[in-house]
């Protein structure tokens, strides 16, 4: 992997503006940040050619501390906002920054159709299994039998599997990994950049202010050991028998296709399609 100066990641911040960041100690938010800045100095992609979009949620605060074009939306409608930039400038880099919840619940349909159009958006999902922000209610990722403040009893609720939900809809690049593993991070979200369609990188992630200590998972060290231990590679999971299984996540590049056509090249293909030639005009 290049190593990249701390001067080339400094340009990318508003250092001088927003920080300290509004994240709670322990949260992984910021981890991610520093591995989405790494990625895109690795790529040397032009700070005026990245629009970073976000909902509204804990991770959705990113777009604040990024010092490029940025898009701070209403909840849940992250993606809808990034696909209007994507169709109206194909040509730029757009990144969503969203949450389990935002990108799950209310935002759960406009996941599923751009995941299903192909459309060339960096999704990049930080999942802390609640809504950290805005006041720890459940969300379609809270283990089931885990509290928050609206399932004080536990969660009775099956979750949805991020990637999967994401592969049956039609994603052409879907990757997890979590924030303990954060070179890997880097190299996903570094891999979500290049790849031509619609890219999905779910991370796990920490949240123990709120999570954390609504489910006794200790303090934030132990919650990123816990991730060490629970997030494995696929081929690791593979071999572990169910009892071994329970409790343990797979991380790993689910899905890589190159061969699905992204939707604003058949946009552009239809709209040529339509034009008149020249000497054709019935004027």
């Amino acid at each position: 992997m290049q190593k990249i100066s701390q001067k080339s990641i400094h340009k990318y911040l508003r250092h001088d503006k927003k920080f300290p960041h509004v994240w709670c100690p322990g949260c992984s938010n910021g981890i991610v940040l520093g591995a989405v800045i790494r990625a895109i100095a690795e790529l040397d992609l032009k700070k005026d050619n990245i629009a970073m979009v976000s909902g509204i949620g804990c991770s959705s605060r990113m777009p604040v501390y990024a010092d490029f074009n940025t898009l701070h939306s209403l909840h849940g409608r992250a993606i809808a906002y990034a696909t209007g930039v994507k169709m109206y400038k194909p040509e730029m880099d757009v990144v969503v920054i969203t949450g389990d919840g935002d990108a799950t619940a209310i935002g759960g349909n406009h996941f599923i159709h751009a995941a299903r159009r192909n459309i060339d958006l960096t999704v990049i999902l930080i999942n802390n299994y609640i809504y950290g922000m805005t006041g720890g209610q459940y969300s379609p990722t809270t283990p089931h039998g885990d509290k928050a403040t609206t399932t004080p009893y536990g969660n009775i609720d099956p979750t949805f599997d991020i990637c999967k939900l994401a592969i049956g809809a039609g994603a052409t690049f879907v990757a997890r990994t979590s924030a303990y593993h954060a070179v890997e991070t880097q190299s996903f979200i570094k891999q979500a950049f290049k790849h031509k369609g619609f890219s999905l990188v779910e991370i796990i992630s920490a949240c123990p202010v709120i999570y954390g200590r609504l489910n006794k998972k200790g303090d934030a060290p132990t919650m990123m050991k816990q991730m060490k231990d629970d997030v494995i590679p696929i081929k690791q999971y593979e071999k572990l028998s169910p009892e071994q299984r329970v409790n343990k996540q797979t991380r790993g590049i689910f899905i890589n296709d190159t061969e699905k056509m992204e939707y604003t090249l058949a946009y552009q293909e239809l709209i040529d399609s339509l034009k008149v030639p020249k000497g054709d005009s019935n004027e």
